[in-house]
């Protein structure tokens, strides 16, 4: 998802100790999806509870938002809602790809391939309304701001980051930046380690992207790094064959006029309502922001009642997100003190 920009983005790491009180607006579809893909079994399938329904997305948002709670970020989490219509392509071809990674998981299943299985199970990964719904509930629950985009979230909290109402925004993608974020947090998990689709493990930490320091480094603007990212494919378009993140940045250099740089790379569509797309994004203006203690009772009711958590582990982490809190407080307690 999103735009592959990496290659010639400046990033820096960022310590969870720069985030203490900081605002954190989080993409959620981004962030569900991770989990769904990544929260399975060794053969691939997913976390279920006894009924059969898919549990992953509710596990890793249980925990990873409880763990950057007790490291005293401030979280917003923001929800997608009507993608724009250039997007229904992008989505026709994900769903192609995810049924023909279930028809190798079939395969794989017969041969009793665990490693097979477990790499095409992941690639069939759907975040349903239902599941998004839940995830929602349980966000709300743990006291933290919900904001419903009236599109895409990455506009929505890229907006936020803007009126500064947030300190950062989090996802994956590259994206925010192209919607004018000013900061973008990459890798917002405790987790030290990321799996690779080999198999093997990599040392992860966060990330922070400055948009005046990428623009700065690109020795581009903000328009071009939008033509930029066109040129390599958005999720509202497929790049030009042959056109990676160098030789883009490389044409919007060259070609200042956009008209005459698609005509030279003979684009087959309209890149005027690509660019549009990111200029002018449908987003709410007038959300409020607002975070509540935890509701330890909807918590379980959610998590234990009807998803068969175990009520021992939910209270044991309440608990200590508790106890967190309290130290918190007497420690700024102390310093008023002295």
């Amino acid at each position: 998802m999103g735009v592959n920009l990496t290659k010639i983005i400046p990033k820096q790491e960022i310590s969870f100790d720069q985030l203490i009180n900081k605002k954190v607006a989080v993409d959620a579809s981004n962030m569900l999806y991770q989990f769904i893909a990544s929260i399975r079994q060794p053969d691939g399938t997913p976390l279920q509870d006894k009924k059969g329904n898919i549990t992953s997305h509710l596990v890793g948002s249980f925990y990873r938002l409880t763990s950057l709670l007790k490291n005293n970020v401030k979280l917003v989490v923001c929800f997608d809602r009507k993608p724009p219509s250039l997007k229904i392509k992008t989505k026709e071809q994900r769903e192609h790809r995810k049924q023909l990674a279930e028809k190798k998981l079939k395969q794989a299943k017969k041969k009793k391939d665990i490693k097979e299985m477990a790499k095409y199970a992941k690639q069939t990964s759907r975040l349903s309304f239902k599941m998004s719904d839940e995830a929602k509930d349980l966000i709300k629950a743990l006291g933290i701001p919900v904001i419903q985009a009236p599109s895409e979230a990455d506009a929505q909290i890229a907006f936020m980051c803007e009126r500064k109402h947030v300190d950062f925004t989090a996802s994956s993608d590259f994206d925010c930046l192209l919607f004018g974020a000013p900061k973008l947090l990459t890798n917002l998990t405790l987790s030290q380690r990321k799996k690779l689709p080999s198999g093997a493990y990599i040392k992860i930490t966060p990330e922070l992207i400055e948009l005046k320091k990428v623009l700065k480094h690109l020795k581009i603007k903000q328009d071009q790094l939008i033509a930029l990212a066109i040129l390599v494919g958005t999720d509202y378009n497929e790049g030009i064959k042959g056109i990676g993140p160098k030789t883009a940045l490389r044409l919007v250099k060259q070609y200042k006029n956009f008209d005459t740089l698609f005509k030279k790379v003979k684009a087959e569509f309209n890149w005027k309502r690509i660019y549009a797309v990111y200029k002018s994004m449908p987003i709410m203006k007038n959300y409020k922001l607002k975070w509540k203690e935890p509701d330890k009772k909807m918590i379980k009711k959610i998590l234990v009642k009807k998803h068969d958590f175990s009520e021992e582990r939910i209270d044991s982490r309440l608990e200590q997100l508790e106890k967190t809190k309290e130290i918190r407080s007497q420690t700024g307690l102390t310093k008023w003190i002295k």
